[in-house]
């Protein structure tokens, strides 16, 4: 729902930069029209980074207990060979 509201909020940063030619003495809607721009691409790349450091779970690939039965054999096998 993040990247709607990012590309919604650079869509309306377009419209207001690019299209809009009216003027209002308070505010430069050209101006708005940036800000909203960069509101929204730092939306969409907040987001995406949000999504891919959740993604990001570090788990064991061998059961610990499987792992150290490997360990022991491995150490045995060292010892008899030396």
């Amino acid at each position: 729902m993040s990247i709607g509201v990012g590309i919604f909020l650079m869509v309306v940063g377009a419209v207001l930069a690019f299209a809009v030619r009216d003027t209002w003495d308070a505010v430069n809607l050209q101006v708005v029209g940036y800000i909203l721009l960069l509101a929204g691409l730092a939306g969409i790349l907040l987001s995406f980074y949000i999504t891919n450091r959740r993604r990001r779970v570090t788990t064991d690939a061998i059961d610990p207990a499987v792992e150290e039965e490997y360990r022991v054999v491995e150490e045995h096998h060292r010892d008899i060979t030396e």
